[in-house]
């Protein structure tokens, strides 16, 4: 079936649930009584009710991830529809992001996130120490489709915002939450609000998590999968008047987990899936850390400034066992630095029937790196090092127009300037690693195979048109169309000798989305949800593709085509009684690629390539997305009893679908993950006075195992490498918080 049809199919789907809901809506009595608070969001840099803003966003409050026992961002997987969140191969706190299966899996310095992660206003250009705690928040937004208008570059897949707490109390107020579970896991968070005066005030947050591994390394005798990580934030809030406001917050994440190995697939094979031979090393140490200046001044009713000026630090060192067994068969010892300054000015407008925000931003990166690729049985080490200077620029606006009281307008649009400097320095050494990781008795073998330093420019016009139509005042349907931009680049692994053409870098990619949705609130206000529909056209998509040749390990990032993504979601919440609330989503993803233009290297079986180095082939019957289930689904409750005496106890159990998925773009059946069910569980005890909460809650109830990862180098003397990485097995966790 062609995409039109298959288009068209969809669009009547959605339309007919759109005449069927504002029926029943119209149906129903005219008290409204209010179940399920309105959510503030700011999807659009404004802030809005997130039923009327146009745009597919799930919104999570505080409270509710506290409830429901949620640790890190990763969690939202389970309850978010087109989400995959998790942490990346072979580390503890790097975050790798898809959404509606637009994303990037490889976090080496020089590459670019297809989500972009914000923290407050602050984008977040690099996924280090990204895989963020849940602690001293406001809400985490979830934003589906691209972006590229307000957000900008490297939101062509959607957006994760992740907004902190702001003072909003007269008198001092604090909270200590402590737990303790499976593992011996031992976390501890403490937070505090201390305003002054009615002007200034500070507040503060650290926390402390630590956690035995799920598994050991039988090698070295040390814990795999476990977990050391401080964080800390702290902010100070300034009022001088009643039209100005001044934030200065800082950050700071220190991960000092052991390295991450994984589980070898192939024999010999531990038992337990989170067990490792690896003999690479298990140290590892990241860290990222940030300072921002928020400012606002309200001129009149209708016009506020805003500035944010800001600025993150960050760097890596660790160590990833390819083949994890003792001897350095493919070792990989690295170090990633990082660092941004960002500077965004914004003009946000507001009138009776007008709104929107317009605004100029400037970033200046640098991320920067180096590894060796050790191959133990050939006595040999490939150095890799270099690093990327980003400078962007751009100027955006959005703005909306109430035509009539039912009928909206929006029309936004953002131009994107990047200029990059690439430099990629690739050397072999005769021995057991290369002098930049501490071999100093090691002999450069042959000439550079790479070394270059090159400049590229990038531009790009992103618009966004959305018309929302109320149908009735808890109803609204909207149609949009937009763009999102992608920034090419440079191969930071690129082996000019075995393809010549990475000294040209790789070109932007881009995604088209048109999107209909419908949200809002049915049957007096009891059932709240919202429901979109999408199809995406995705191209010159930049894939990475790693192989074995000859002594060393290959890179080739290629932009591969085109392709088509369409699917349907839906979340909603339904108030049964006062006591009890059910929650679901689910999501479905058609993705394909229409072409795939693949280079294939010489001396890879393919009879295409008969000469030196390789030809490009379309191989699109032969990929697959990665990362994209077909199918996601979840559905919880939330019962409250109360108490006498005024507490209540609320019990949260819930229930998680992933359907099935590649780790990467070619199948791989030992690798490639089955369909799967998740059960977590919730029992939590809330004081009268709301001062003092007992839970426990359990996660993956049913001991699922599930990969979230892999690394496939097949090969003698690659140590038929095929490894996996798994998600978390059950745990029970008991946690205490007070309030004071």
């Amino acid at each position: 079936m062609n995409r039109l049809v298959k288009t068209v199919l969809l669009a009547g789907a959605a339309w007919g649930a759109l005449s069927a809901s504002a029926v029943a809506q119209q149906a129903s009595t005219e008290t409204q009584a209010s179940t399920v608070d309105d959510i503030i969001v700011t999807a659009r840099r404004r802030e809005e009710t997130l039923k009327d803003v146009p745009v597919a966003v799930s919104a999570y409050t505080a409270e509710q991830l506290e409830q429901k026992g949620a640790a890190d961002i990763t969690e939202l997987t389970r309850t978010t529809p087109s989400l995959t969140l998790q942490a990346a191969r072979g580390s503890n706190s790097t975050l790798i992001s898809f959404i509606r299966g637009v994303g990037q899996q490889d976090p080496l310095w020089g590459f670019e996130p297809g989500v972009g992660l914000y923290m407050d206003d602050v984008y977040v250009a690099r996924p280090q120490a990204a895989v963020l705690d849940i602690f001293d928040i406001q809400r985490i937004e979830v934003l589906r489709g691209p972006q590229g208008t307000l957000y900008g570059r490297n939101t062509i897949g959607g957006a994760i915002k992740y907004v902190t707490k702001r003072i909003d109390v007269d008198e001092p107020e604090g909270q200590v939450r402590a737990s303790y579970g499976s593992y011996n896991q031992r976390d501890f968070i403490a937070s505090a609000e201390l305003p002054f005066n009615d002007k200034f005030g500070v507040s503060a947050a650290v926390a402390r998590y630590l956690r035995d591994g799920y598994g050991e390394n039988l090698n070295t005798g040390n814990e795999q999968y476990n977990k050391d990580v401080t964080a800390a934030r702290l902010s100070a809030e300034w009022t001088p008047t009643d039209d100005l406001f001044f934030r200065l917050a800082g950050d700071i994440v220190q991960d000092d987990s052991n390295a991450r190995h994984g589980h070898r697939e192939l024999a010999p094979s531990p038992a337990s899936n989170y067990d490792t031979y690896a003999g690479a090393g298990d140290a590892n140490h990241v860290e990222s850390k940030g300072l921002s200046l928020t400012g606002e001044w309200t001129l009149n009713d209708w016009l506020t400034l805003k500035s944010v000026t800001a600025y993150r630090d960050g760097q890596t060192r660790g160590n990833i066992d390819f083949d994890n067994l003792p001897d350095p068969i493919l070792d990989i010892p690295a170090r990633y630095d990082d660092d941004q300054f960002s500077q965004e000015f914004q003009a946000v407008f507001a009138g009776d029937r007008w709104s929107g925000v317009m605004g100029v931003y400037y970033l200046d990166a640098t991320a920067s790196g180096a590894f060796d690729t050790v191959l133990g049985l050939a006595g040999l080490t490939t150095l890799t090092a270099g690093s990327v200077d980003t400078k962007s620029y751009a100027v955006f606006g959005d703005f909306s127009y109430d035509v009539t009281d039912a009928l909206s307008v929006s029309v936004g649009g953002r131009w994107t300037h990047d200029e990059k400097v690439g430099t990629v320095f690739r050397q072999q050494y005769l021995g057991i690693r290369s002098p930049t990781f501490g071999n100093t008795a090691a002999v450069p073998f042959g000439a550079p195979r790479t070394d270059y330093t090159r400049t590229r420019e990038f531009e790009k016009f992103t618009p966004r048109v959305s018309i929302s139509y109320k149908l009735n005042p808890d109803l609204t349907t909207y149609v949009s169309w937009g763009q999102g931009f992608k920034s090419g680049g440079f191969d930071m692994r690129g082996d000019a000798v075995l393809y010549p053409d990475t000294v040209k870098g790789y070109e932007p990619e881009t995604v088209e989305t048109w999107e209909i949705g419908l949200k809002g609130a049915l049957f007096d206000n009891r059932f709240n949800f919202a429901t979109a529909i999408y199809d995406s056209s995705y191209e010159n998509q930049q894939i990475t593709t790693q192989y074995p040749a000859g002594a060393t390990v290959a890179s080739v990032v290629d932009n591969v085509g085109s392709s088509s993504i369409r699917g349907w979601e839906f979340e909603g919440r339904f108030r049964v009684s006062d006591s009890l609330t059910l929650n679901g989503m689910v999501s479905y993803t058609d993705a394909g690629f229409d072409k795939f233009l693949a280079y294939i290297p010489t001396g890879t079986l393919n009879s295409t390539c008969p000469t030196q180095p390789g030809c490009v082939v379309d191989v699109s019957n032969q990929r697959d997305f990665q990362n994209t289930p077909e199918w996601t689904g979840s559905l919880g409750a939330n019962y409250t009893h109360w108490m006498a005496n005024g507490s209540n106890i609320a019990f949260l159990p819930s229930v998680s679908y992933r359907g099935a998925y590649q780790l990467f773009e070619t199948a791989n059946p030992v690798l490639d993950q089955d369909a799967f069910w998740m059960f977590d569980a919730s029992l939590v005890w809330t004081s009268a006075d709301d001062r003092l909460t007992v839970g426990v809650h359990g996660k993956n109830l049913s001991d699922e195992e599930y990969r979230v990862g892999g690394y496939v180098f097949p090969g003698a003397l690659f140590g038929d490498s095929l490894i996996g990485y798994y998600g978390a097995p059950r745990t029970v966790t008991a946690t205490v918080g007070l309030k004071f």
